[in-house]
């Protein structure tokens, strides 16, 4: 669900305990091994890591005046979800996450071009998403990016 919150902080505070909670660990991740290049906020009504324009000034393809999205996550009706752009752009990247998961989730995988849902916020495989989050940084996700941008 989009929210019209301004801040992480006030979504944060809508949510159920539990869920409050998982993205509490979610984004303490992200603050430790996205990389102090990238930076946090409210990105189309859900929590967003994003390139900002002082390191990538051409910002989002889509709309320039926005810095390049990079991970997202959000509390939806379902459950919670997890955007990596990494993962939809990079092949090797996705190949990588999906041989792994298994071995740190017995919950089945379900996910979409960047998107990661879990049902339930105790079946985040946090140790594997700390895991994705350390291999790509702001400077591999600018070239990643950019290159496939150029194929189009």
């Amino acid at each position: 669900m989009k929210s019209a919150l301004n801040t992480v902080e006030e979504y944060l505070a809508t949510l159920p305990e539990d869920r409050s909670k998982a993205l509490q660990e979610l984004r303490k991740l992200a603050r430790n091994f996205l990389g102090k290049e990238i930076k946090e906020e409210m990105s189309y009504g859900i929590i967003g890591w994003v390139v900002p324009h002082r390191v990538f000034p051409a910002g989002y393809h889509c709309n320039p005046k926005l810095p390049l999205p990079f991970v997202s996550v959000a509390s939806q009706k379902a459950g919670i979800s997890l955007y990596h752009m990494g993962l939809y752009a990079d092949k090797q990247l996705m190949d990588w996450f999906v041989k792994e998961y298994p071995k740190h989730s017995a919950a089945k995988l379900d996910m979409g071009k960047s998107c990661i849902r879990f049902k339930k916020p105790d079946e985040i495989p946090y140790t594997l998403i700390g895991e994705l989050f350390k291999k790509m940084n702001a400077k591999q996700w600018i070239d990643v990016y950019t290159r496939e941008l150029q194929k189009k």
